[in-house]
């Protein structure tokens, strides 16, 4: 008797429906790598937030684009208070180490379920789709791309609001 065999490969596609220009942010609460918990309603008013969410920790898409902003952090807060978040779905320990061997000036925050990332419309609860949300002190969101935009395009927006 012949036995036929079957592979399926089956691939999670993330379909996303990002938050756009104009949209006021959703709001969350979430912790970062050391248990520090962060609303983004605590910067409404006073500061403009960054928002990168990213697949994983230690891949290197993900370093590189973290890295970028590691070096341009003093640029990026020439226009105004600026906060940068990093965001998936790693736990604390993970995100720890990664700060640490990255040395990032900002928190990465625990996002388990994708449940932030799912109210950002970057996530169907199984993954995440790279995006970058720059949110201005009014809670707006002036910047929303799609994957790993330059450095400069970020500067723009906060440039420009």
């Amino acid at each position: 008797m012949k036995m036929l065999v079957l592979l399926i490969a089956i691939t999670t596609i993330i379909t996303a429906n990002p938050l756009g220009v104009g949209t006021e942010a959703p709001v969350f609460s979430l912790k970062d790598e050391s248990g520090k918990t962060h609303t983004i309603k605590e910067h409404r008013g006073n500061r403009a937030v960054i928002l990168v969410f990213y697949p994983g920790n230690n891949t290197p898409v993900c370093t590189k684009q973290l890295c970028e902003l590691r070096d341009s952090y003093a640029d990026l807060s020439n226009y105004e208070s600026v906060q940068v978040y990093g965001i998936n779905n790693g736990d604390a320990e993970s995100h720890q180490k990664f700060k640490a061997k990255n040395r990032y000036p900002f928190p990465l925050l625990v996002d388990t379920k994708w449940q932030t990332a799912q109210k950002f419309g970057v996530s169907n609860g199984k993954g995440v789709t790279r995006h970058v949300f720059v949110i201005d002190s009014n809670g707006k969101i002036v910047f929303s791309q799609k994957g790993k935009p330059p450095v400069s395009d970020i500067l723009k927006a906060l440039k420009s609001k």
